[in-house]
Order: C-alpha cells, then sequence, then structure tokens
C-alpha cells in the first residue's frame, strides 16, 4: 500500500481530531475517567481487528492517546485514514471528545558538525530507528524524537530541548512562555522554530510541526 502525505490524510472526511506527521497520526480523547478510556479502548480494538489493522493505544486515567502508522508501508496510509475516522465516530458515540490542543511531542536535539557520526552511536546507546534523514525515533513510541541537527561548527551546549507541536498549539506556549519570563533569544529560524530561554539561560526550541 502506497503512503500519503500530511495533507492527503487531512483530506479524508472524518479525520478532524487526527494531527499527522512523519511518526504517525496522533489523537487525544478525554475520557474523564479509567471506565470510559476502557470502553474507548474496547470499541478502538473492536474496529482495529474488523479492519487488521493496529493502532498504539496508550489509556490513562482521563485520557486515551492513540497513534496511527502503517508499519508496513513506512508512514501513513488510506487505512489509517479510514481507521481515524471510525475511531473518532466510535468516540462521539460514547460522548468522548478530542482534545487536539494537546498534542505534543519532546525532541531531544544533539547539535553536531557531522550527524552521521553521531547518529550511528545514539541509534546503537538507545536502539532506536530512523524515520527519516537526521531523525531517531523509539519503534515502540515511548521514546522522545532524537533529531541530530546539523552546525557549521561545534557549539557551546550542544543539546536542547525541542517541543514540536501544531503551530496554533506552538503559538499559544510560546505567548504563555514569554508572560512567564522567558525572552526570545534567536528568532533566525523563524517561522520554523523559535529559541527561548528561561531565567537562567536554559533553553528550549519551540518548533511547529512540520507538514
Amino acid at each position: 500500500m502506497s503512503t500519503i502525505t500530511s495533507d492527503e490524510f487531512r483530506a479524508f472526511p472524518g479525520v478532524e481530531d487526527w494531527r499527522p506527521r512523519v511518526t504517525g497520526a496522533f489523537a487525544l480523547f478525554r475520557t474523564g475517567s479509567f471506565a470510559a478510556g476502557a470502553q474507548l479502548f474496547a470499541a478502538i480494538a473492536d474496529l482495529a481487528e474488523a479492519a487488521d489493522h493496529h493502532p498504539d493505544v496508550d489509556v490513562r486515567y482521563a485520557t486515551v492517546r492513540v497513534r496511527l502508522l502503517t508499519h508496513s508501508a513506512g508512514g501513513l496510509t488510506a487505512k489509517d485514514a479510514a481507521l481515524a475516522a471510525q475511531i473518532s465516530q466510535a468516540a462521539r458515540e460514547l460522548d468522548i471528545r478530542a482534545e487536539t490542543e494537546r498534542m505534543q511531542d519532546l525532541m531531544l536535539a544533539v547539535a553536531t558538525p557531522d550527524p552521521g557520526a553521531a547518529l550511528a552511536f545514539w541509534k546503537a546507546a538507545t536502539g532506536f530507528r530512523e524515520v527519516r534523514d537526521g531523525v531517531l525515533f523509539d519503534a515502540d513510541g515511548r521514546g522522545p524524537l532524537i533529531w541530530f541537527q546539523p552546525v557549521d561548527k561545534p557549539l557551546r551546549g550542544r543539546s536542547h530541548l525541542d517541543v514540536n507541536a501544531p503551530r496554533d498549539v506552538i503559538e499559544k506556549r510560546m505567548e504563555a512562555a514569554l508572560a512567564a519570563g522567558g525572552v526570545i533569544v534567536d528568532d533566525s529560524h523563524a517561522p520554523e522554530w523559535w529559541t527561548l530561554a528561561d531565567a537562567d539561560g536554559h533553553k528550549v526550541d519551540l518548533c511547529p510541526w512540520r507538514e
């Protein structure tokens, strides 16, 4: 089965609850209780078995997070979009709403003049797999992304955290971080990302998900 782009995924009907990116299509449902989460998980399990397509599902006390990806194709496919729409419909029937504003990933950025050499070490040490050039990801979907950021020369403090989320979420996070005493120390790469620092100078990059 051929893969589809994020835009093609979003063009399918009924997938408004989902945010697609390189590591899959994600949705977060606010269940409010473990019992409601168990009901939603049971519905997802039935749909997955019928479709012979099985998502990653993380059930917490008050939320259920779902990730869809066609592993055999190495990306998103129409099969993911179809199951996403069915899962959203099942959630609505259970009166469970999606929270798209809570979608985000943490990413460890390793700045290095030689990403290829550094990547091999981190890949071996973590057991992560390369999901695209210069990006490692936990095959089980539990760990953060690790991105090897190419730089022309070594930097002081070569590692920092990236917060990746949809653009509207990033804009709200930036407003809140600045109101909490943070400052923008580098906006030369905007609108791809902004580097903010706290009062002690510790840095974090706020990065909208790339399409």
